[in-house]
């Protein structure tokens, strides 16, 4: 767990932060199991990961995921360069996966 936030993660927070985003709660660096997620709507099961490039093609973020899905939650995963320069693009997206669920969530928007 860490105390500072990335650039990336401090302006996702923003927009999270105090069910200012449509009255949904966020937490932030929620505790699920052995692991630790980024922000969690707990309420609908969904997490919000502002991924750098360290995890291009992670295997520990394989497992991790895979974990949190048998959890029965879903992943929305961003690229650091998408949550700040593509804000708007973001925040629909989790917007549209907290009102239309869709299974195929955890992919990052771009490789940027």
């Amino acid at each position: 767990m860490r105390k500072e936030m990335t650039i990336a993660e401090r302006k996702l927070w923003y927009i999270l932060r105090d069910r200012r985003f449509i009255g949904y709660k966020f937490r932030r660096q929620f505790v699920i199991g052995n692991y630790i997620a980024d922000f969690v709507c707990i309420a609908s099961k969904l997490i919000v990961e502002a991924d750098g490039s360290q995890h291009v093609e992670s295997s520990y973020d394989l497992v991790r995921d895979e974990y949190l899905k048998s959890k029965g939650y879903r992943i929305l995963r961003f690229w650091n360069n998408d949550v700040l320069l593509q804000t708007e693009g973001v925040a629909e997206a989790i917007y549209h996966e907290l009102n239309i669920p869709s299974p195929a969530s955890s992919m990052p928007l771009s490789r940027g």
